[in-house]
């Protein structure tokens, strides 16, 4: 071999002793488990898709002059890991889209499948829920009559009011004492006690881990039945929850300006159907600057209406405005949210959304800095759910042309979720169907009653037997089945809804890619920029938040029972 030859392979050598080198020290340097994590920021941004941050984060030539439309999210990726492939739960509703990232587990071990589903083995609350679960009987110890279960608005002492109604509390201070247990689900096996949402969840938690630990936790969402964040171990794991009612009257707050300075002080949008803060692009931000307050009161060392508090281990909230901004159908100001074509590029309204999150984020980026935590708190931007179809072409709200699989099934539903009850809450079909069906129905029949009807239902794909057992659990009545588990589950073609509503163009709940490939984002200054490409799950979240603060994974039911694993770096 010449001389040239061999100083050639010497460089290689050197290039490539170097380069590993490199890479050991930066596996050093820029590895969340190296660092000095002591603070995990949790943001749900609900509805935001993969894509949309792609197309923020970097730009679309018809949208802000071309130039990026999150400057502040994106910026946390410049030391963050994004995570393109992330899919939420399946279905894809709010409820178990929650439970699934704080939780590490799946619908089949949370038993969690919407935020309106139904239990064969617990029995009718004793008052009728505010959104129509009607009364019934409960004998102590006895048979269950099934129920249709409700953990949203319908649950509160007053949903029209922003507190929820809970006795005393203040003008915006919704928490767990504006549930009323007189309208929760009963359980015959308990004595016909109420089930609490953090009763119905069969798993439990990152808060409850790390409150036992010794850690303090705190979260924000839109309903105070979310206080299911707080799991099997109870929801005196929480140490600061709060949940002003979102499907509540809107009213003007006194004091709240949205992170540009636009006064929440009088109701800005008054054109709107003020019955709740989703029925406007505007009035929603308000809505949603309520949380990033509280969440700016615990940067701070305060609980989040601002007494003495502790800046918190675990905390967080999530966003509605991006979720309105998709779907919303404004018709008192002749506006549509939405997006313009099948990449994702926003309407002006959605635009406004997603640039108003990215201002409050930016917020709490700033205010961590500000109190000296930047370096020790590792913030995560996911969301609960995606929304379908981005594609307006694909929209079908088939309602108008055909009908829904609960209306074709309906003879066959227990009364509660029957779509002919006039005074009931109705079935559990927005983008997607789940059909629990009476005792004595016929499942061979009913699925081909479906399938005959493909046309009429927007019919995808049907699960039921063991495509459906093989990832839920059996159907049926315990101890050979799962009480909560649908007999059947219909996704329709993308963009198909069944809703029937006039004010929506897009939902949540199904399967599909636009359901489910949501924002994964993981960012702290003492990690490198990277793009994961695999798929993952946001159920993954919660062993990863784990393993990042000290904390074994394997704590968690869901990472035992499901096999979940802590995201890949």
């Amino acid at each position: 071999m010449n001389k040239t030859s061999l100083l050639i392979l010497s460089l290689a050598a050197f290039a490539a002793s170097n380069a590993s080198a490199q890479v050991k020290e930066l596996a050093k340097s820029k590895d969340w488990h190296s660092s000095q994590i002591s603070h995990v920021l949790l943001i749900s941004v609900d509805g935001m898709h993969a894509v949309d941050f792609q197309n923020c984060s970097q730009g679309l030539a018809k949208v802000n002059s071309g130039s990026p439309y999150c400057p502040n999210i994106a910026s946390l990726a410049t030391t963050g890991v994004n995570y393109v492939a992330a899919s939420a739960s399946k279905p894809s509703d709010s409820f178990p889209g929650l439970m699934s990232i704080v939780s590490g587990a799946t619908p089949r071990s949370m038993g969690v499948y919407y935020d309106v589903a139904y239990d064969r083995s617990l029995s009718a609350p004793a008052k009728a829920t505010g959104n129509g679960v009607a009364s019934g009987p409960c004998t102590p110890y006895g048979f269950p009559t099934g129920t249709t279960t409700e953990y949203e608005e319908g649950i509160d002492i007053d949903q029209s009011q922003l507190n929820g109604g809970a006795p005393g509390a203040g003008l915006t201070e919704g928490t767990v004492a504006s549930i009323d247990p007189k309208r929760l689900p009963r359980d015959p096996k308990a004595g016909c006690a109420p089930v609490w949402p953090w009763n119905f969840v069969r798993v439990n938690t990152i808060f409850g881990v790390i409150h036992n630990s010794g850690g303090y936790v705190a979260w924000a969402d839109k309903h105070p039945a979310y206080s299911s964040v707080a799991g099997q171990d109870g929801v005196g794991v929480l140490d600061d929850f709060y949940a002003p009612e979102i499907n509540s009257n809107v009213i003007g707050l006194p004091g709240v300006s949205t992170p540009t300075g636009v006064s929440c002080a009088t109701i800005r949008d008054t054109a709107a159907d003020n019955s709740s803060w989703t029925n406007s692009f505007q009035n929603v931000q308000c809505y949603d600057t309520l949380k990033v307050n509280a969440i700016l009161n615990q940067i701070g060392g305060m609980t989040h209406n601002g007494k003495a508090g502790k800046v918190p281990t675990l905390f967080g909230m999530n966003f509605q405005s991006v979720s309105v901004g998709q779907k919303l159908i404004e018709k008192a100001i002749s506006t549509k949210g939405g997006y313009l074509d099948g990449i994702g590029t926003p309407s002006a309204a959605l635009l406004s959304e997603i640039q108003y999150v990215d201002d409050s984020i930016g917020q709490m980026i700033n205010a961590i800095k500000d109190n000296g935590l930047y370096d020790s708190t590792l913030i995560i931007i996911t969301a609960k759910h995606g929304q379908s179809p981005i594609d307006p072409a694909l929209w079908n709200p088939i309602l108008k042309t055909g009908t829904s699989p609960a209306t074709l099934l309906a003879s066959d539903l227990p009364y509660s979720e029957n779509p002919n009850n006039p005074t009931g809450i109705g079935p559990t079909e927005d983008d997607v169907s789940l059909i629990w069906l009476k005792r004595g129905a016929n499942l061979a029949a009913d699925v081909a009653t479906l399938e005959s009807n493909a046309a009429a239902i927007g019919l995808g794909q049907i699960y039921s037997g063991p495509t459906l057992a093989m990832n839920y659990n059996k159907p049926g009545y315990a101890p050979n089945g799962d009480p909560r588990t649908p007999d059947i589950i219909v996704t329709p073609n993308v963009g198909v809804t069944y809703t029937g509503s006039s004010k929506k163009q897009e939902e949540h709940g199904g399967f599909s890619h636009d359901d489910t490939n949501v924002i994964l984002l993981l960012s702290n200054p003492g990690l490198w920029s990277k793009t994961v490409y695999s798929s993952v799950g946001t159920n993954q979240v919660a062993p990863t938040i784990l393993s990042v603060l000290g904390l074994n994974p394997n704590s968690l039911d869901g990472v035992r029972l499901d096999g979940t694993q802590v995201l890949p770096k």
